[in-house]
């Protein structure tokens, strides 16, 4: 199986990518050689991502900060919307305590958050 060992190479494949990205487009044929070098190199190179800069699935406390930033709320804004204490939000985001299945409903219909990322699944 060919991939990619180290980040020399990872280095390199992302620079040929860069070359290849300007000359194949969407009329390109798929047989085209300068196209399938540039999906072969693509997808080793998507495949070291995942093995060495995995994303990790954001964190309730991530989902909060961000939603909280995007609707210029306060902590204490936000209590009042999720209809707890400044205090439990608090511990929400410093992952002291996880909301109840009551309040992560809440949390998920007036942020408009994906309950799975509420729940943590």
């Amino acid at each position: 199986m060919v991939r990619i060992e180290n980040e020399s190479q990872y280095r390199a494949a992302m620079e040929r990518i860069e070359e290849l990205l300007p000359v194949v487009t969407d009329d390109t044929p798929t047989t085209d050689k300068n196209c399938v070098e540039l999906v072969l190199l693509s997808n080793l190179v998507a495949d070291y991502d995942d093995e060495h800069y995995p994303i990790r699935k954001p964190s309730l406390s991530d989902i909060l900060r961000l939603r909280m930033y995007e609707m210029n709320l306060t902590k204490k804004a936000l209590a009042q919307i999720i209809g707890v204490s400044q205090s439990r939000i608090s511990e929400y985001m410093n992952g002291k305590s996880e909301p109840t299945l009551k309040i992560a409903r809440t949390i998920s219909v007036k942020l408009n958050i994906d309950p799975a990322i509420v729940l943590g699944v």
